[in-house]
């Protein structure tokens, strides 16, 4: 594979206008469904137009992100992730390398989630990355900029996965169960730029693929965004387009259609110039809702390539794959 940091080129990847599926008409919705159903079997990459997320919502959460990492690094020591037992808080530039044999990631991150108290149900039966936030002090505004994102990106993920659905010529609501109490992380992240001495395989993150079901990106005006194309074994830049978030299929999807539906390898490289911020929103589901090969996703006389698991299983496997 072709992993020279700059060795990427410009290509469409296809941008589909979602506002059908927030409507009655259920032709509307099938046409997205059948749009989704053209991006999934190819790359598992698409952007999306239409839908609906208030403007002052992005601006919001973005500020946010910028005000959090302005702050000085022992102030985000503080709210460290390591002292999290739910992965909440804050990572400091290199504490994560995606890709195996690079150099860590450029770039620092910090983690929250739906925030449950220590006598919530789920947290006291020890479920997977359930638990409290860390929320940075006297940081006006923070906690309800990235509540209020949160909550709609969680609204916005249980629609695309009633188009997942269609494209699937499953039933519209056969992921609602799936879709109840759901695990949910939202990331907010920030890149230096590039440096021009930078190590031939250095990056603001490594290629990697995303472990559950859907990541909603939301990039700054920068870019860097770069995403694998297996055919031709290079990279195609995803510029940031405005009005628009990138959607892309994690593992647990390619694993429940038997890899029908593509969890493509895709990494960062912020060559702008400029500091760089994005806030990925990552979906994986109910942790109890069981993952087996779905309907119509097996030839005549093909057996699934997975076993049968739950959302958490999966997520704590591909947790022990990447962090030992």
């Amino acid at each position: 594979m072709s992993l020279g940091a700059k060795s990427a080129r410009v290509e469409d990847l296809p941008v589909i206008d979602i506002s059908g599926l927030r409507g009655g008409d259920r032709a509307a919705r099938h046409a997205v469904a059948a749009a989704m159903r053209a991006a999934c079997l190819d790359k598992g990459f698409f952007y999306i137009s239409g839908h609906g997320i208030d403007e002052q919502l992005v601006a919001g959460v973005l500020a946010a992100a910028r005000a959090l990492f302005a702050l000085p690094l022992e102030d985000k020591l503080r709210l460290d992730k390591a002292k999290s037992p739910a992965n909440r808080g804050y990572e400091r530039i290199r504490g994560q390398t995606l890709e195996p044999g690079a150099p860590g990631d450029l770039k620092e991150g910090f983690y929250l989630g739906e925030d449950l108290s220590d006598d919530d149900p789920r947290v006291r039966a020890g479920k997977f990355n359930h638990g409290a936030n860390q929320w940075p002090p006297g940081l006006a505004g923070f906690r309800s900029a990235t509540s209020a994102y949160a909550a709609a990106m969680t609204d916005l993920a249980g629609r695309l996965m009633q188009g997942l659905a269609l494209s699937l010529d499953l039933p519209e609501q056969h992921f609602a169960a799936f879709c109840e109490q759901p695990l949910t992380t939202l990331r907010l992240l920030h890149y230096p730029p590039q440096p021009p001495d930078a190590a031939a395989n250095e990056k603001g993150a490594g290629a990697h693929t995303d472990f559950g079901a859907l990541t909603i990106l939301l990039q700054d005006a920068n870019g860097g965004l770069q995403v694998h194309d297996h055919a031709s074994d290079s990279w195609i830049h995803a510029a940031p387009i405005p009005g628009t978030f990138v959607i892309n299929l994690g593992d647990m999807i390619a694993r429940w259609t038997n890899d029908r539906y593509k969890s493509t390898l895709h990494r960062v490289v912020n060559l702008s110039g400029q500091e760089r911020y994005s806030v990925p929103f990552f979906y994986s589901g109910n942790p109890d809702h069981k993952v087996t090969c779905l309907p119509g996703c097996l030839e005549p006389g093909q057996a699934p390539l997975y076993p049968p698991t739950t959302v958490e299983e999966h997520l704590r496997a591909m947790y022990r794959r990447t962090y030992g």
